[in-house]
Protein backbone atom coordinates (compact mmCIF):
# COMPACT_ATOMS: atom_id res chain seq x y z
CA UNK A 1 0.00 0.00 0.00
CA UNK A 2 1.38 3.20 -0.50
CA UNK A 3 2.28 5.66 1.84
CA UNK A 4 1.38 8.56 -0.04
CA UNK A 5 -2.81 7.76 1.03
CA UNK A 6 -4.89 9.29 3.29
CA UNK A 7 -6.04 7.39 5.99
CA UNK A 8 -8.92 7.28 4.79
CA UNK A 9 -8.39 6.22 1.31
CA UNK A 10 -6.07 3.51 3.06
CA UNK A 11 -9.23 2.32 4.97
CA UNK A 12 -11.10 2.32 1.53
CA UNK A 13 -8.67 0.83 -0.09
CA UNK A 14 -8.38 -2.47 2.94
CA UNK A 15 -12.24 -2.94 3.26
CA UNK A 16 -12.47 -3.59 -0.76
CA UNK A 17 -8.80 -5.38 -0.45
CA UNK A 18 -11.26 -7.66 1.68
CA UNK A 19 -14.10 -7.38 -0.06
CA UNK A 20 -12.24 -9.12 -3.14
CA UNK A 21 -10.93 -11.61 -0.97
CA UNK A 22 -13.87 -12.65 0.08
CA UNK A 23 -15.65 -12.81 -3.16
CA UNK A 24 -12.11 -14.90 -4.19
CA UNK A 25 -13.13 -17.56 -1.21
CA UNK A 26 -16.64 -17.80 -2.36
CA UNK A 27 -16.13 -18.38 -5.77
CA UNK A 28 -13.20 -21.09 -4.84
CA UNK A 29 -16.05 -22.67 -2.66
CA UNK A 30 -18.36 -22.64 -5.22
CA UNK A 31 -15.69 -23.87 -7.72
CA UNK A 32 -15.39 -26.97 -4.79
CA UNK A 33 -18.45 -27.61 -4.82
CA UNK A 34 -19.66 -26.86 -1.68
CA UNK A 35 -23.12 -25.70 -1.05
CA UNK A 36 -23.68 -22.14 -0.57
CA UNK A 37 -26.85 -20.12 0.34
CA UNK A 38 -26.48 -17.80 -2.08
CA UNK A 39 -29.80 -15.83 -1.44
CA UNK A 40 -29.65 -12.05 0.03
CA UNK A 41 -31.87 -10.66 2.50
CA UNK A 42 -33.65 -9.00 -0.59
CA UNK A 43 -33.77 -11.98 -2.42
CA UNK A 44 -35.73 -13.75 0.51
CA UNK A 45 -38.35 -10.96 1.35
CA UNK A 46 -38.67 -10.14 -2.68
CA UNK A 47 -37.27 -6.88 -2.49
CA UNK A 48 -35.04 -5.69 -5.45
CA UNK A 49 -31.48 -6.21 -4.42
CA UNK A 50 -29.60 -4.30 -1.79
CA UNK A 51 -27.52 -1.54 -3.65
CA UNK A 52 -23.42 -1.67 -2.95
CA UNK A 53 -22.49 0.36 0.79
CA UNK A 54 -21.08 3.96 -0.50
CA UNK A 55 -17.38 5.38 0.61
CA UNK A 56 -17.73 7.45 3.51
CA UNK A 57 -14.83 8.90 5.05
CA UNK A 58 -14.47 8.67 8.50
CA UNK A 59 -14.02 11.57 10.10
CA UNK A 60 -11.81 11.40 13.20
CA UNK A 61 -13.57 10.72 16.76
CA UNK A 62 -15.39 13.38 18.99
CA UNK A 63 -13.75 11.58 21.80
CA UNK A 64 -11.99 8.33 23.16
CA UNK A 65 -15.69 6.92 24.06
CA UNK A 66 -16.62 6.73 20.68
CA UNK A 67 -17.13 4.02 18.15
CA UNK A 68 -17.86 4.29 14.56
CA UNK A 69 -20.81 3.11 12.80
CA UNK A 70 -20.52 2.42 9.16
CA UNK A 71 -23.15 3.30 7.40
CA UNK A 72 -25.83 1.42 5.82
CA UNK A 73 -29.13 0.77 3.30
CA UNK A 74 -32.28 -0.17 5.01
CA UNK A 75 -36.05 -0.62 2.88
CA UNK A 76 -38.34 1.94 3.81
CA UNK A 77 -41.74 0.25 2.52
CA UNK A 78 -40.93 1.83 -0.93
CA UNK A 79 -37.21 1.69 -1.48
CA UNK A 80 -33.69 1.38 -0.13
CA UNK A 81 -32.86 4.78 1.78
CA UNK A 82 -28.77 5.36 2.35
CA UNK A 83 -28.54 5.99 6.33
CA UNK A 84 -24.70 7.32 6.57
CA UNK A 85 -22.68 6.64 9.09
CA UNK A 86 -22.05 7.92 12.64
CA UNK A 87 -20.32 8.35 15.85
CA UNK A 88 -21.93 6.52 18.85
CA UNK A 89 -20.75 5.78 22.40
CA UNK A 90 -18.85 3.13 23.42
CA UNK A 91 -20.38 0.15 25.46
CA UNK A 92 -19.54 -1.01 29.00
CA UNK A 93 -15.25 -1.88 29.26
CA UNK A 94 -14.11 -4.76 27.28
CA UNK A 95 -17.38 -4.82 24.81
CA UNK A 96 -16.53 -4.43 21.52
CA UNK A 97 -19.15 -2.88 18.58
CA UNK A 98 -20.97 -4.70 15.96
CA UNK A 99 -22.45 -2.94 13.49
CA UNK A 100 -25.89 -3.53 12.21
CA UNK A 101 -26.45 -6.13 9.56
CA UNK A 102 -28.77 -8.74 8.10
CA UNK A 103 -28.72 -11.84 9.67
CA UNK A 104 -30.44 -15.36 8.37
CA UNK A 105 -33.00 -16.28 11.48
CA UNK A 106 -35.70 -18.86 11.42
CA UNK A 107 -35.65 -19.26 7.61
CA UNK A 108 -36.05 -15.67 6.87
CA UNK A 109 -33.92 -12.79 7.03
CA UNK A 110 -33.58 -9.81 9.29
CA UNK A 111 -32.04 -7.27 10.55
CA UNK A 112 -30.28 -6.90 13.36
CA UNK A 113 -29.68 -3.23 14.88
CA UNK A 114 -25.99 -2.38 15.98
CA UNK A 115 -25.40 -3.51 19.48
CA UNK A 116 -21.98 -3.86 22.14
CA UNK A 117 -20.92 -7.42 22.84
Amino acid sequence: MSDDLKPDQAAGRRWLLRRLALLGLGGAGLAAGFAIDASSPADAQGYPPIPPPRYEAVPPPPGVRYAWQPGHWRWNGFRYVWFPGRYVPRGPRYAHFVPGHWARRYGQWVWVPQHWN
